[in-house]
C-alpha cells in the first residue's frame, strides 16, 4: 500500500472515530425531557357514585352460562375433529340410500328391413337395399337414410346401422324375401 493511501485510510478512520465518540457522548449524557408534573385535564371531576355495591345476582347468572362451542385449541393449525354423529345420522349411515339402478337404453328399432346388397363396378363401393313399408331404399356405406340413420358397414349376413342423434348401433340381419313361385303351384 502506498504512503498516500495509508494517509487517506488514517483520515477516514479518524473521522469514523469522531462520529462514534459524538454518538456515545450524546446517548450517555443526561436525559433531556420535560421536568415536573403534567396534568392532562385540570378540570377532572370523579364520578359521583352513590352506592358502589357489587351485583351478585348478575354474576350468578353469568356463572350458570356454559360455553357450548367446539372447545378447539386455537394454537393448533389442524382443523377441528368432525362432530360426533347423532343417532339419526348413524342409522342413516348404517342403511345407505341405494339409488335407481342404471338400465341401458332399449335396443335400437329401425323401421326398415335389409334384403340385399351389391358392389359397384367402379371403386368397388357396396350399396345396400332396404325396404321401409312399400318404399325401396338404395343406400351406400356412410350415407344417411330415413333422415336419422347412417349405414356404417355392409356385411355378407347383416348391415350395421347407427342412429345419428344418439350414436347407438344396431345390426340388421339379411332377410330373404318369401319365395313367390312356391305358393302358385
Amino acid at each position: 500500500m502506498s504512503r498516500k493511501n495509508q494517509v487517506y485510510l488514517l483520515i477516514g478512520l479518524a473521522v469514523i472515530l469522531c462520529f462514534a465518540a459524538y454518538y456515545w457522548y450524546t446517548s450517555m449524557g443526561p436525559m433531556a425531557g420535560p421536568t415536573g408534573v403534567l396534568a392532562a385535564d385540570t378540570k377532572f371531576e370523579p364520578l359521583d357514585v352513590q352506592e358502589p355495591s357489587l351485583r351478585i345476582d348478575e354474576l350468578d347468572k353469568l356463572r350458570k352460562l356454559e360455553y357450548t362451542g367446539s372447545h378447539r385449541n386455537i394454537f393448533v393449525a389442524e382443523p377441528p375433529p368432525p362432530p360426533k354423529p347423532t343417532a339419526q345420522q348413524a342409522a342413516a349411515a348404517a342403511h345407505p340410500f341405494v339409488g335407481p339402478i342404471y338400465q341401458p337404453p332399449p335396443p335400437l328399432n329401425i323401421p326398415a328391413e335389409f334384403f340385399g346388397y351389391a358392389s359397384q363396378k367402379s371403386g368397388g363401393k357396396r350399396v345396400a337395399f332396404f325396404t321401409s313399408g312399400d318404399d325401396v331404399l338404395v343406400v351406400a356405406e356412410g350415407d344417411k337414410f330415413l333422415n336419422k340413420y347412417r349405414l356404417v358397414h355392409i356385411g355378407n349376413e347383416s348391415a350395421d346401422v347407427e342412429e345419428v342423434s344418439s350414436g347407438r348401433h344396431a345390426s340388421l340381419p339379411l332377410v330373404q324375401p318369401p319365395d313367390q313361385g312356391a305358393g302358385n303351384q
